[in-house]
Order: C-alpha cells, then sequence, then structure tokens
C-alpha cells in the first residue's frame, strides 16, 4: 500500500510519513501490523470526538440509509442541515443567526471573504502575519508567507497584514477596510492566544470605521478551548465566525456564520452569490450534529480543561521553554527545531502521533481527542518525556 500511495497518490511533501492505516478506534490510530498509536494529534484537530465515535457513526449510517445528496445547496430543505444550522443559531450570542453549510474550512473561508465585501462594497482585507485561513487562491492569499504564496502569483489583490496582538495597527484599519480577518488563537504561527482584550478591541475600530470582524474558529472551534466557540473565552463577538475541523466528527465540513441581514446579501445582486454542490451534505451535517451535541450537552469542555491543566504538570522538561494555547489547542514549545523534528519523528516510533505547526519550528502540536482519558494523557507525556531525556543537551 505505501507503494502504490507513493506511486499514484498526489503528495503535499518530499517526505510523508506514510504510516499504513488499518483501522481507528477511540484515542488510537492501528496500522497494518495492528500496532496501536496514541493519537495526539487528532487529524489535525479534526476527529474531536476521538475515531469512530459511536454516536456519530450511528448518525452516518442512519442519514446514509436514509437519503445522501439530492440536490444542490439551498434548494430543497433537508432536515440534517436545517438542525445543523438551527442548533448553531441556538447555541451562538445574537446576532449569528443563519449558517452556510460548505464542504472545508478554507471554501467557509472564501464564503465568508465574499460576503464582507458584498457586504461593505469596500475590498482591502486586513489579515494577520503568520496567519493561516487554508490554501484556496483567496485563503492562501491572506498569508504572508512569501515562500508558499510567491510561485502561485498572481493572487488576491488589497490584502495587508497586521501584527496579531499589537495594538498600534488598529490604526490600519479605515474606512477603506472591508473585514479584518483573524485566527480567534493563532494556529500555524504557535497557538497564540489574544491578550490585552485585543479581539475585543479590533472588533470596536472595525465598528467604528464600518468594517467587519471575521473570526476562523476552524481550529479553537467547537469545545476544544473549553467553549463551544473560542471566542467566547475573550470577551467578543465576531460580524461573521468561520468553523470547520472539529466540526465533522471525521468528515469534512465548514459553516461560516453571520446576521440574517448580512446573509440575505448572497441570495440576490446576484441570486447565487454562493453555490456550492455538496455543502450541508446531509450525511455529513448529520454526523456534524451528533458531534456538536455531543460536545455541547457532555462534561468535554470542562474536561478540556482539566486536561490542558495535567498536561501542563506532567510536560515539564528543560527542553521545553513554554506550553502555548487553551484547552486542547496545546504547542509545547522546545528550544529548537531540530529537537522537535526529532520528538515527532521518534515518538511515531514509540506509538504516539504527535505533529508540527505550520511556522513556528519549535512546537509540538498536542490537539488530541477531547475524549482522550487522563491516563492516555499521562501514557503521551510520559513518551516525551522520555524522549526529551534521550536528548543530548
Amino acid at each position: 500500500m505505501k507503494q502504490d500511495f507513493l506511486k499514484y497518490q498526489a503528495q503535499t511533501s518530499p517526505y510523508p510519513l506514510a504510516l499504513e492505516i488499518s483501522r481507528a478506534k477511540g484515542s488510537y490510530i492501528y496500522d497494518t501490523n495492528n500496532k496501536p498509536y496514541l493519537d495526539f494529534v487528532a487529524g489535525v484537530s479534526a476527529c474531536s470526538l476521538g475515531h469512530c465515535h459511536p454516536k456519530v457513526v450511528q448518525a452516518i449510517k442512519d442519514q446514509a440509509e436514509t437519503y445522501m445528496h439530492v440536490m444542490v445547496y439551498g434548494e430543497y430543505a433537508q432536515k440534517p442541515a436545517v438542525d445543523l444550522a438551527k442548533y448553531f443559531s441556538d447555541n451562538l450570542p445574537d446576532p449569528l443567526d443563519q449558517t452556510y453549510l460548505v464542504n472545508s474550512g478554507t471554501e467557509a473561508i472564501e464564503g465568508a471573504l465574499k460576503l464582507a465585501r458584498r457586504a461593505t462594497g469596500r475590498s482591502q482585507v486586513i489579515a494577520a502575519h503568520s496567519a493561516y485561513h487554508g490554501n484556496t487562491i483567496g485563503s492562501l492569499s491572506l498569508m504572508d508567507f512569501e515562500e508558499r504564496k510567491s510561485v502561485f502569483r498572481p493572487l488576491v489583490p488589497d490584502i495587508s497584514h497586521i501584527t496579531f496582538n499589537y495594538l498600534p495597527h488598529l490604526k490600519h484599519i479605515t474606512t477603506k477596510t472591508a473585514c479584518v480577518i483573524l485566527e480567534t488563537i493563532q494556529g500555524g504561527a504557535g497557538f497564540i492566544e489574544p491578550t490585552d482584550n485585543y479581539l475585543a478591541k479590533i472588533k470596536a475600530k472595525c465598528n467604528a470605521v464600518g468594517a467587519l470582524l471575521i473570526l476562523d474558529e476552524i481550529q479553537p472551534g467547537i469545545g476544544r478551548t473549553g467553549k463551544l466557540f473560542g471566542f467566547e473565552n475573550y470577551n467578543v463577538v465576531p460580524d461573521i465566525v468561520v468553523t470547520g475541523k472539529g466540526l465533522g466528527g471525521g468528515l469534512p465540513i465548514g459553516a461560516f456564520t453571520a446576521s440574517t441581514a448580512l446573509m440575505s446579501l448572497l441570495k440576490d445582486n446576484p441570486k447565487l452569490g454562493h453555490i456550492t454542490t455538496f455543502g450541508g451534505n446531509p450525511v455529513i451535517a448529520a454526523a456534524a450534529l451528533a458531534t456538536i451535541k455531543e460536545i455541547n450537552e457532555s462534561d468535554l469542555m470542562a474536561e478540556a480543561l482539566e486536561k490542558e491543566a495535567l498536561i501542563r504538570k506532567h510536560l515539564k522538561h528543560p527542553l521545553i521553554t513554554e506550553i502555548r494555547g487553551k484547552g486542547l489547542m496545546l504547542a509545547a514549545i522546545t528550544t529548537s527545531a531540530n529537537i522537535t523534528n526529532q520528538v515527532v519523528l521518534k515518538a511515531q516510533d514509540q506509538g504516539l502521533i504527535l505533529f508540527w505547526l505550520l511556522f513556528e519550528t519549535k512546537a509540538i502540536r498536542i490537539t488530541p481527542p477531547l475524549t482522550i482519558t487522563k491516563e492516555e494523557i499521562l501514557k503521551g507525556c510520559g513518551i516525551i518525556i522520555d524522549l526529551l531525556n534521550q536528548i543530548k543537551h
């Protein structure tokens, strides 16, 4: 399988990990030799309830046996999508009451950008340095990492960047600005939280000049930070919130949510302002509804903060300079990229799945399923400490 994987499946890097997967259950992934791997990554924050959670699997089975795709998004009323959108409205603060369901986080970003330009009649978009919002052309244009952008130019114009948490840059938000788009917690940059009421101050400046605030919750959303939506930790309500990853229970989904007044702008002048064939797919929407209900109606969000404390307690080592993030969106920062590489690669041999972040090369990603047990956390932390102890320093 590995040979065929490398030969026939398009690759994203010269050196994929190429673990050959046979099955996955709970907090574990198993290879074709039936070796178990404790999953501290959860498909890069996507498998919120672990692998093959019974409530998600049952929701998929039930819906697949009822109907699957029947019509392009928005033409027919399909109960799973309607129920999911209503659940969002019931659990988000006003005026976030209408949701557009799409196929991925990056598509949701594209839709949110279109909506902001349509609503304001302006073109300027302000993003953050070291931001990551996806890899389609519009989302890629928001990134300031020229190494990843240069070969794809020309990209979307009229995009500028500010430094996350740097208040003097608020002056760049003006009456020419359509929107400011920020990750609630910066992901690829190293799981950097907003400080000094930063997001609320950005929102106030946007309000003052008639711009919109888009918050990207693709990683911090759906319970990972101890709140259903990450922005609830930071005294702010965005004009548009974007979700994805952990919403789908392991299936591909994205969504952007705004007020009815804003969302109505996509249905006229022009009609079909944003369209998608498979967005709101009933099987995926059913899985997402089962996922978000289980997270919101159980103790998993409160436990995420307890598990964060446990990880912080048991990941203390001279080669770890700090642990950034909140809840189960954590990054252990080592003293060098080389040490991080050694730990991530050697951990797989020890039956522990770790991963990197896009831009912060010293970060070890720790984003396990919210369902991970405290015993599993101690096991994983023990492996990391043992590996660090083996590194000469």
